[in-house]
Order: structure tokens, then sequence, then C-alpha cells
């Protein structure tokens, strides 16, 4: 029950920090995106940590691990509201001519940043090994188990799944209510990690990828780019094809769907036209 404890009070202070910092820096984007990805990353590695050896350490079983996922992603949703933390929502908006290349870059670069941090700061929060849980993820740390258990193809293709998946409800409910995109995403992004869990972990998020399994052995930097990158770029891509019928950045006609052409119908004759 101690380990279960501190890791409530870690996720509170991550929750904390979020909602200040989400407050202060509203109106600068670049520190926004940071917070978010930072908080999503520092969340989803006690999140692992539970899962993989919580229940060898304090007696938490995995059903735990997902409740922890679901609650932390609705959370973050209500405080990061408007904020996505993850680099293939920045660049639909890209390819949507919602952004320039410049504001683009800045949030990518922001939103990795903060992801490195909330690996940082979950390294340092497991070396004080405040339970047996965090002493052992903490041994663990230098040779942890990589999130990708299938071979590159088959990751990009799950990852892409996933994202396509992801995305095309994105655009669906991008202007429908908070009070609905919160649990609809939430419940969204639960399933699809739970569902890629065997293969990719379901990241759909190339900066949460980098801080949660870049740095584990097991494939080379670039098999992970592969997989976490191109898989969530491809599927973004494929889910803004089907939702508008065309990549505006690319095309300025729609290339998937056909306007029907209005027929006129013609008036009758009023009774006046009829008398003469």
């Amino acid at each position: 029950m101690s380990g279960l404890n501190t890791s409530l009070g870690y996720f509170s202070a991550i929750v904390g920090v979020s909602a200040v910092g989400r407050v202060l820096f509203a109106r600068w984007t670049f520190l926004t995106e940071f917070i978010a990805a930072f908080a999503l990353a520092a969340s989803r590695l006690e999140v692992d940590t539970i899962a993989e050896v919580g229940q060898w350490a304090g007696a938490i079983g995995p059903d735990f691990a997902v409740t922890m996922l679901f609650i932390s992603l609705a959370i973050h949703g209500v405080v990061m509201q408007g904020v996505s933390g993850n680099p293939s929502v920045t660049l639909m908006g890209l390819l949507q001519k919602d952004a320039g290349a410049a504001s683009v870059v800045l949030r990518v670069a922001a939103q990795l940043l903060g992801a490195y941090v909330g690996l940082l700061v979950a390294g340092k929060y497991w070396q004080m090994e405040l339970t047996d849980m965090h002493m052992i993820k903490n041994l663990l740390m230098s040779e942890c188990s990589t999130s990708l258990q299938v071979p590159a193809l088959q990751g990009v293709f799950a990852e892409a799944l996933g994202a396509l998946t992801f995305h095309l409800v994105y655009l669906i409910m991008k202007n429908r209510s908070q009070l609905l995109q919160i649990p609809i995403f939430t419940v969204l992004l639960t399933f699809i990690a739970y569902a890629g869990n065997n293969y990719t972990s379901g990241y759909v998020n190339p900066s949460l990828a980098y801080a949660m399994t870049f740095t584990c052995p097991g494939h080379t930097f670039l098999v992970y780019s592969l997989v976490y990158w191109l898989g969530p770029l491809i599927g973004m891509t494929l889910a803004l094809f089907l939702y508008l019928g065309n990549i505006p950045l690319l095309f300025s006609r729609n290339l998937l769907y056909s306007k029907k052409p209005r027929v006129r119908v013609p008036k009758g004759k009023t009774s006046e036209d009829k008398s003469s």
C-alpha cells in the first residue's frame, strides 16, 4: 500500500506542476506544448513501472495500471485542454495549412524536449528508491525492456493503424464540446495502448515513444524512428486524406469526394404569365 500511496503522490505532483504551468504560460504555445509532453511522459513512465514490477514488489495487479493510465489521461485532458503534446497532431496542422512551418518546428522541438525532461524527472524519482517497486525499477533503468515486441514492419503497421484511428476520431470531434472530447479520447487512447501492448504499446505519439523506449536496448535508433515516427505520420496522413478527401498543403482540389452538382428546377409559370 505504501508503494501505491507513493505513486499517487507522484501523479499528484505531476498534475499540480502541469496545471500551474498551463495557467502561467497559457499564451506561449511553445511552453504549453513542452508542459503537455512532459506530463504525458512522466505519468506514462510511472504507469509502465506499475505494470512491469508492481505485481512483484507492491502486490499491485496489471488491471490497476490500466486504471491509472485511464485516470491520468482523463486528468491530462482536463488540465491541458487545447494542447496536444503530440508531434503528429502538430504536423497535421501543417498539412491542413492551419500552422506555419516555423511554428510547427518550435512546437515539435518543445514536445521532444518536454518528453526528455519527463524521462529525467522520472529517473530521479526512481533513484530515490522510496519503495521496493522503485528500487527494482531503478536497477532495471539502464536495461529497460523495449516496447517494440514485433518486427519493424509490423510495428510500423501497428502504430499507423492506431494513429489512423486516433486522428480520424480527433478530426471528427475537433469542434465538439470538451465535455464530449475528453472522455472519448481517454477511452480511445487507453484502448489503443491496451490493444498494442504486445506490439508497440500503442503510443501513437512520437515524443512519448522517445521517452518510453528510444533509450532501451533491443533495437537501433533508426528502427525506433521508423516505427514510432513513420508509423504515426502515415496513420495521421491517411486519416486526414480520408476525412477531407485531400491534403490541403499538397493538393488544392478534392481527390476523394466529389461534390454533387445542384440541380436547378425550372420555375413554374405564374398566373400572370398564363393570362398573358
